[in-house]
């Protein structure tokens, strides 16, 4: 056994010892990282940014991402100030989303627009960060160093969406980033923040009237939600319903009118329920002027349901019943 390990050993040493040649070393640029070069150096790389997108370009359309990436980044970085580099730094923001590294992509992007502003496809650059955004509102994972599946992050996203909107509040797609910062809090079931989000839609785009009537009809969804999470929360509940009030008067030719009259009743009938339970209450412990009070909510509420019906007929019992009291005694 020790002779053949010394054998072994022997051979590894001499294999070791041979020459060999590299054909692909591994090289470092600062700026680009590290990379495979061909034998015979870098046949990639040029001396004019013209010619480096050029090498970009053909890479991207061929599908060599890697490429693609490396050339485009090396025209940014060499020729920051060239008529090519914009070019350059949108097709490394789209190597990276044809990869599949949507948060290395939206930077990128955002990279583009803050470097070269009057960049001529501005409304496609946005409209790419929109979509990439909305991958992740639909649940996609954030990856950890841009290649573990991590996990999904609605704040993350609302950042994503808030960027989007500081690029341009008035751009295509603004509006309706501005809408899924809502949609991103409710995921989080943080309804006052989904709230304010969709308030600040209406407000900033109340000229354009599909938007703002969606986000004033979303604020009391979310106010719905609020009201009803946990124990039921009478302040979210009335705000529901002038949301909805405000809803119906502004936008009365909307299919969801009648949707949101039916939430306003529904909303009244668990306010009427709310009150006439501590009438209730109070009633148990005799303490008749309080369940006066709470079964007159009650019936003032929603006075055709059940509990303002019943409501109605305990005021009228508990009036008599202490009517009667001073006569008794």
């Amino acid at each position: 056994m020790k002779r053949w390990f010394i054998q072994v050993v022997l051979t590894l040493i001499f294999l070791a010892a041979l020459p060999s040649r590299c054909p692909a070393p591994l090289t470092y640029r600062a700026g680009e990282g590290w990379s495979y070069e061909p034998e015979g150096g870098a046949k990639w790389t040029r001396t004019r940014a013209k010619d480096q997108l050029e090498v970009a370009q053909e890479a991207f359309d061929k599908k060599n991402y890697s490429l693609s990436l490396k050339a485009a980044r090396r025209t940014v970085r060499v020729w920051p100030l060239s008529d090519y580099a914009a070019g350059a730094q949108y097709l490394l923001a789209r190597s990276y989303a044809a990869r599949g590294k949507d948060e290395k992509a939206f930077k990128e992007y955002q990279k583009l627009i803050e470097k070269y502003p009057k960049v001529e496809n501005y409304e496609e650059v946005v409209q790419q960060q929109f979509i990439i955004a909305n991958r992740y509102l639909g649940g996609q994972w954030f990856k950890l160093w841009n290649y573990i599946p991590f996990f999904p992050s609605m704040e993350k996203t609302t950042v994503m969406y808030e960027k989007i909107i500081r690029n341009g509040l008035y751009s295509e797609v603004a509006p309706q980033a501005q809408m899924n910062i809502g949609a991103a809090r409710e995921k989080q079931s943080d309804y006052p923040l989904a709230v304010k989000a969709y308030e600040k839609a209406a407000d900033t785009y109340h000229d354009q009237p599909k938007v703002a009537a969606e986000a004033i009809y979303k604020s009391g969804l979310a106010y719905t939600r609020q009201a009803k999470k946990a124990e039921y929360d009478q302040n979210s509940s009335t705000k529901a319903i002038e949301t909805f009030g405000s809803f119906s008067t502004l936008y009365p030719e909307d299919k969801r009118v009648s949707e949101a009259e039916k939430l306003v009743s529904d909303l009244k009938t668990e306010q009427a329920k709310g009150a006439f339970k501590i009438a209730q209450f109070y009633e148990k412990k005799k303490k008749w002027d309080g369940a006066l009070v709470y079964y007159n909510e009650a019936y003032l509420k929603d006075p055709q349901s059940s509990y303002g019906k019943e409501a109605k007929q305990r005021i009228d019992e508990l009036r008599k019943r202490t009517a009667e009291q001073p006569a008794a005694k």
